[in-house]
């Protein structure tokens, strides 16, 4: 800043307020913004069930890891029950869009969002996605952020094409310096991936990455936020919390275990 201060050759004054101006501006608008999700994370609407997930899930360190803003435009890609959801349409609601990129038979997430109006009713909209028959998020160039959380290997365990296919709609409905936010189920380095997401429900890293830097994305950033040391990564996530598919007699130990290991992954158009 005093480098740029320095060069366009601003009088004395200038130069001694616009540091503190710019200083000012800098340390705030992140400081609204964190408020701003905090706020969303705390929110009333948001179940019991649903608020003891943010030990392991980490929303609020998420999204700023990601890098949203109030005003953005945001994809959430396959929202399940609208875990995220919950959090992403309040935050967005006032400054931003948020587009929900459902399946045609997501009768009960669509019904949860007309339950609660004034939490949800200022989506966007809803599109149609059902890879690989419906994988288009829009026109190109109209997002900056799409998100997906826990989903990769679902369309992984469909085809790898299926999976390419997501990431390709990804990167074409992005603007230039727009952000893919992904988290998913760690397998072990370097695992077969297409084994480890039929059988664990889990992807190797590298996979993911190669991917996103095949489609085109630069990577901005790899974050820790959403590991747990304690999952050995070779079970089932589903015998882990919050589902705990497996014999009651193991429940006591996956619990201990907690929520999967993931990966968050930050991958920008250039």
């Amino acid at each position: 800043m005093f480098r740029h201060t320095c060069k366009l050759l601003i009088p004395l004054l200038a130069a001694l307020l616009l540091p503190v101006a710019a200083s000012a501006t800098s340390a705030t608008a992140p400081d609204r913004t964190t408020a701003a999700l905090q706020q969303a994370v705390n929110g009333h609407w948001r179940s019991d069930a649903n608020r003891a997930r943010d030990q392991y899930r980490h929303p609020l360190e998420t999204l700023q890891f990601f890098g949203i803003k109030p005003d953005m435009t945001v994809i959430e890609l396959a929202p399940g029950g609208g875990w995220y959801t919950e959090i992403l349409a309040p935050f967005l609601h006032a400054h931003g869009h948020l587009v929900e990129a459902a399946p045609p038979s997501a009768a009960k997430f669509t019904a949860k969002l007309k339950a609660d109006p004034a939490v949800y009713g200022h989506i966007t909209k809803i599109i149609p996605f059902a890879p690989p028959d419906q994988v288009k998020l829009g026109a190109d160039h109209s997002a900056d952020m799409v998100l997906t959380f826990r989903n990769t290997h679902d369309w992984l365990n469909h085809s790898p094409a299926t999976l390419d296919a997501v990431f390709k709609a990804a990167f074409n409905v992005l603007r230039h310096g727009g952000v893919f936010g992904v988290t998913e189920h760690r397998a072990k380095p370097f695992a077969d991936s297409v084994e480890s997401a039929g059988a664990l429900h889990r992807l190797p890293e590298d996979y993911l990455i190669a991917l996103a830097l095949k489609t085109g994305f630069r990577v901005g950033g790899v974050s820790q936020i959403n590991a747990n040391p304690n999952d050995p990564e070779d079970i089932n996530v589903h015998r882990l919390p919050p589902d705990l598919s497996g014999p009651d007699n193991e429940h006591a130990q996956m619990k201990a275990i907690g929520e999967s290991d993931r990966m968050t992954l930050k991958f920008v158009k250039p």
